[in-house]
């Protein structure tokens, strides 16, 4: 063993690392991997003040989102991605060997990597057999207090299965658990439904909180930039455990010129374009022998069951075309996560997925 190893935290030695899309890596032309949008936007950056820090929350840039959101400024904490946000969430709330996080496999896996950083433990209630939350489980759970829950994570769209939250369902869980947990929703994909969105129960609920981020619909993946939705008293409590500058003055210029009347126009119409293609993606999904299921269609991606995974990933990978395998991951046996790209792309894909020898 390295004699460094040893210094570092054991929960950390042992840590299995979120593997990204770039950390996986791969070769090929067509990327389809890691949800990202296919095109991007030019921006005009001010250098004129990269000699100083930036603000701490870039007024501008809160402005601008508050406005997108229908929110008040003091609702919105900007981080750098959404996983920021998550890790902050976790780090003011969780007491580190005593408090857990809840999750719903299968799920986005960085709710778990930043519990586990932070040595928070983790429990989990599966989706139920639809791969929806199972509310009742969720707050049940909750409310025992053996289970020292403090955050409950819900992704809606759910990634990588599309489904979305039941708001019904939702507020009924918001009211068994006031005072006991933070009911989080990661909402990272919703400008792909926005009609879906539970930005509304914001005012309603003081421990609801929603997470979003521009690298989505917005185009914005490398810029790294997300922000965290809640009551003035959570973002508060956020704002003390944050980093002093967490938005460099470069993508607050660009975030705050893409949520612009004129970057939200752009935004929906780029959204608007990505969902018919991935309609038409869908459809003709379904009509391939070897497709068995493809899961519900919210986000700028699908997981398709194949009946030979394994064939196919080898196939897209044969022609340069680099996807997500889910495969491993329990009950998605032979599923594969497809990013919504271009119209080229969904072509490219579905020839591959049309020739005879998969």
């Amino acid at each position: 063993m390295s004699s460094i190893t040893h210094l570092a935290r054991e929960t950390v030695q042992a840590l299995t690392p979120y593997l990204s899309a770039r950390r996986i890596g791969g070769s090929g032309n067509v990327w389809l991997n890691a949800n990202e949008s296919p095109d991007c936007n030019e921006y005009q950056l001010d250098s004129s003040k990269l000699n100083r820090y930036p603000e701490f929350q870039p007024p501008a840039l809160i402005n601008a989102y508050a406005d997108y959101a229908n929110l008040k400024n003091s609702q919105i904490l900007a981080s750098r991605g959404a996983d920021e946000g998550i890790e902050i969430l976790i780090r003011t709330f969780c007491e580190p060997g005593l408090d857990n996080i809840l999750i719903c496999p299968p799920t986005y896996g960085m709710y778990a990597i930043s519990a586990e950083t932070c040595g928070v433990g983790i429990t989990e209630v599966a989706l139920d057999n639809a791969f929806d939350v199972d509310y009742q489980a969720v707050t049940e759970t909750v409310l025992n207090p053996d289970n020292h829950i403090k955050i409950v994570f819900l992704c809606a769209p759910n990634n990588p299965t599309g489904n979305m939250l039941n708001k019904a369902k939702l507020i009924e869980l918001l009211t068994a658990t006031q005072g006991k947990a933070l009911i989080v929703a990661d909402e990272a994909y919703i400008e792909f439904c926005p009609e879906l969105s539970q930005v509304d129960l914001i005012d309603r609920f003081e421990h609801f909180v929603i997470t979003r981020t521009l690298s989505k619909a917005f185009a914005l993946a490398s810029i790294r930039c997300g922000f965290t939705l809640a009551q003035d008293s959570v973002i508060t409590m956020l704002s003390k455990v944050i980093a002093p500058y967490p938005v460099p003055e470069p993508v607050a210029q660009i975030a705050t010129q893409a949520l612009s009347p004129q970057g939200l126009q752009i935004m929906r119409e780029r959204v608007s374009t990505l969902n018919n293609n991935r309609a038409l993606l869908q459809q003709q999904l379904q009509q391939l022998p070897n497709v068995k299921e493809v899961f519900p269609a919210t986000g700028n991606y699908l997981l398709v069951r194949f009946v030979d995974s394994a064939a196919v990933f080898k196939a897209f990978a044969r022609d340069g075309i680099i996807m997500r395998d889910f495969a491993n991951k329990p009950r998605l046996e032979n599923c594969i996560r497809i990013t919504i790209g271009s119209t080229a792309e969904m072509e490219t894909t579905l020839k591959t997925l049309a020739a005879g020898n998969i």
